[in-house]
């Protein structure tokens, strides 16, 4: 119950705080054959918000899902991220597993072929000696 709280505060939060105001978008079309009596207001102005602009093409209900679609969409993004994070540094946790296997693999494998690289020598050294 309290996550799901967190949750609509943060999308409350981010939608009430749009920082789409400050957005101007200057007059692109001059028209008459506008059916809104909100696109006629739009295209006296020589500019228009952002928000203006939207509830010319949306209703209010309109504009306020697509927000909270933003908003939930943005969350989903979030959560696959950090998810996505997590995977990357458990891989990098296993590979370094596997990597530091391997070279002890390899380190012993090379102590042992040093070890018979010694008792060759010795033996070549040994069987010297005794042709002399």
């Amino acid at each position: 119950m309290g996550i799901s709280q967190k949750w609509l505060k943060l999308v409350r939060r981010r939608c009430l705080g749009s920082s789409h105001k400050d957005i101007v978008i200057p007059r692109t079309s001059t028209s008459t054959s506008c059916s809104n009596q909100s696109e006629k207001a739009i295209l006296r102005n020589e500019t228009t918000t952002f928000e203006d602009l939207c509830l010319a093409v949306f209703s209010r209900k309109d504009v306020a899902a697509i927000k909270i679609q933003a908003c939930f969409r943005g969350h989903l993004a979030r959560r696959a991220y950090r998810a996505l994070r997590s995977l990357v540094k458990l891989q990098a946790l296993v590979r370094g597993v596997c990597v530091r296997r391997q070279s002890r693999i390899a380190l012993h494998c090379m102590h042992a072929l040093v070890r018979l690289q010694v008792r060759v020598r010795a033996r070549q050294l040994l069987g010297s000696c005794h042709d002399s």
